[in-house]
C-alpha cells in the first residue's frame, strides 16, 4: 500500500525532510466521516504516488503529533511542501478538493 503510517519517530524522515510534497490525514477509527475518506485518499495515494507521498496519523495512538499541529476535529487533511504546512482542510471533502490542495 503506498498510504504510510506516521508516528512521533518517523515523522521528521517522512514529512520535514521529504522531498516530495506530503499529504496527511489525522484520522480516529472510531470517526465515521474518517472511514468515509480512507478509500479516496488511498486513490489518490495510489493516482499521485510519483509526485506526493500520502501519511495517515491515528490521533489516538499520536496525540502528541494532532496537540502539535493543532487538529483539534477529523478528519484534518494537512499538505506538507519542503517542511513547512502549506494548506489544511477539516471534514469530509471529494477527491477533486483534496487533489486540488496538492498542487
Amino acid at each position: 500500500m503506498s498510504v504510510i503510517n506516521l508516528n512521533e519517530s518517523n515523522f521528521e524522515e517522512e514529512v520535514i525532510k521529504s522531498e516530495k510534497t506530503v499529504l496527511i490525514d489525522f484520522w480516529a477509527s472510531w470517526c465515521g466521516p474518517c472511514r468515509m475518506m480512507s478509500p479516496v485518499i488511498d486513490k489518490i495515494a495510489e493516482d499521485m504516488k510519483d509526485q506526493v507521498k500520502v501519511c495517515k496519523i491515528n490521533i489516538d495512538e499520536e496525540q502528541s503529533l494532532a496537540v502539535k499541529y493543532n487538529v483539534m476535529s477529523i478528519p484534518t487533511f494537512i499538505v506538507f511542501k519542503n517542511g513547512k504546512e502549506e494548506a489544511r482542510s477539516i471534514g469530509v471533502q471529494d477527491e477533486a478538493e483534496i487533489v486540488n490542495m496538492l498542487k
